[in-house]
């Protein structure tokens, strides 16, 4: 490359406080060779994206630089060490499944008022970046905790509350504390009251030191918007700060593939969810009737982005009277063979399978793991692209944050309930069951010996901030309808 070019990138980088290494200068180098007719646009672009990495120094190597330009060549469907694949309805970069088990855990600080990046094996001290503080890690959480994991379990539920209420122009702070209450006939709001949610309770103190209740409800929600903006540049949802590769995706698609604008990825992409009842794969009326929805999406002019199948895969539960792993092996074979036959398909949509709560699994505890290797390598011979994740399950598409969840929640929420919920401003079961997760951005609020759950992996099961789409299937006992809410409305 020339080296007017060469000090182009040495000048720009100097002007942002930056001094490149050799290695590091022949990184960016080799970065604007995949961009001969916008350069300048690109360096720009890279030069923002590094603004937003942690350095050590001033000073570059390679190794930062390589990071980022490995994640604006990811955005532009390409890869520094494999060539274009070919062309889909969404590139990899706008799509991005993120297990459950791979979310980053964030703790809040009531002292600094900060959240910051819990991991473990620190190997040096905090380091602040924009007013937040970051531990450098080598390790992931265990999933066997401490039993000082549980007692932090609610205090992480609780304080990720409280920062979210200190923030409402209507609350005010308590000017006194009790141990003693007295509920009586008091009002409650909307919503499941069960054993661990968070309540606001408004009342009177007596004399004789009792704090008579006479309004009692949940958190009042907060936007999403004013969530994000309390604390920036904050990774809560998993799958890396994509507002920025949507911007580069965007740019990239304008000037390498003159898309329009608003179709940066393909034009009208969308997705196939396939749970209201559970695909039951062991039962041959249900095989055939995928096959004849696999049919009509396999001839329409744009084939879906994603297909998502949620569990129930299996008629009986899998526990330890279910001795037919065989078969249902077998089975997830015969319904890769089905998908494998419809080409395009195969070829432009992505396929993926998240476990219900009587699937394969070495437990019944959430967040849940992803099927087993031994149920699941047949189909992915057939369709190698597939995607077998948690239960939760979180989902990225552009700057779109999309929970899928599988849960019988409904039941045990109302089963759980310590009193009738109030019908003043809604009757319908399902909305109640909305308005406590929101409330209490947690999806599943039960007692521990209800629905347990792996304490260090709790943060999984947060709404903080809230998605765009939350996406519950739930199989009542007198409809097999899909009951969803769409929060913040659909994506588009």
């Amino acid at each position: 490359m020339s080296g007017v070019i060469r000090k182009k990138v040495q000048r720009k980088f100097k002007m942002g406080g930056y001094t490149l290494k050799v290695e590091a200068l022949n990184e960016v180098l080799s970065f604007l060779t995949h961009f001969q007719d916008a350069q300048d646009e690109a360096l720009d672009l890279l030069l923002d994206q590094l603004q937003h990495q942690s350095l050590k120094s001033s000073i570059l190597d390679k190794e930062p630089l390589h990071r980022v330009v490995s994640l604006l060549l990811e955005a532009d469907g390409e890869s520094p060490n494999s060539s274009n694949s070919s062309s889909s309805s969404s590139s990899p970069a706008a799509l991005r499944i993120i297990d459950a088990f791979l979310i980053p855990k964030f703790r809040y600080d009531p002292v600094r008022k900060i959240f910051f990046e819990y991991v473990i094996n620190s190997l040096y001290p905090p380091i602040s970046v924009s007013f937040h503080y970051y531990y450098r890690h080598t390790g992931k959480i265990p999933i066997h905790g401490d039993a000082s994991a549980k007692a932090t379990l609610y205090r992480d539920r609780f304080l990720l509350l409280l920062q979210r209420l200190s923030r409402d122009q209507h609350f005010s702070k308590p000017a006194f504390d009790t141990e003693r209450s007295q509920f009586g006939s008091c009002e409650i709001t909307t919503g499941f009251f069960s054993e661990n949610t968070v309540v606001l309770a408004e009342g009177e103190m007596l004399l004789d030191g009792i704090f008579q209740v006479k309004t009692c409800g949940f958190p009042p929600l907060e936007d999403r918007d004013k969530s994000i903006a309390a604390f920036p540049g904050l990774d809560f949802f998993g799958g890396g700060t994509l507002a920025k590769e949507e911007t580069v995706s965007l740019f990239l698609g304008m000037a390498m593939d003159n898309l329009p604008y608003e179709y940066p990825w393909g034009p009208n992409p969308y997705f196939i969810t396939l749970a209201n009842v559970d695909i039951v794969l062991t039962v041959e009326k249900t095989m055939g009737k995928l096959e004849t929805i696999l049919d009509g999406y396999e001839n329409v002019e744009v084939v879906p982005s994603l297909f998502v199948f949620m569990g129930n895969f299996c008629t009986h539960p899998c526990n330890l009277s279910f001795n037919s792993f065989s078969s249902l092996r077998l089975q997830f074979g015969k319904f890769g063979q089905m998908i494998g036959a419809r080409q395009r398909l195969k070829e432009h949509s992505r396929f993926l399978l998240i476990p219900g709560p009587d699937d394969a699994g070495p437990s019944t505890v959430l967040p849940r793991c992803a099927l087993p290797k031994y149920v699941t390598e047949e189909f992915q011979k057939h369709i190698p692209n597939a995607i077998f994740a948690s239960n939760p399950c979180r989902v990225k598409f552009c700057t779109q944050e999309i929970l899928f969840f599988r849960q019988d929640l409904l039941y045990r929420m109302r089963r759980s309930c310590l009193m009738p919920p109030s019908t003043e401003e809604t009757t319908d079961p399902f909305e109640h069951l909305v308005a406590t997760i929101t409330h209490q951005s947690h999806l599943c609020p039960l007692s521990l010996t209800v629905q347990p759950i792996i304490w260090n992996y709790d943060h999984c099961l947060h709404l903080y901030p809230i998605p765009h789409t939350v996406l519950l299937p739930s199989v009542l006992l007198s409809s097999s309808k899909l009951d969803f809410e769409l929060k913040n409305g659909l994506f588009g």
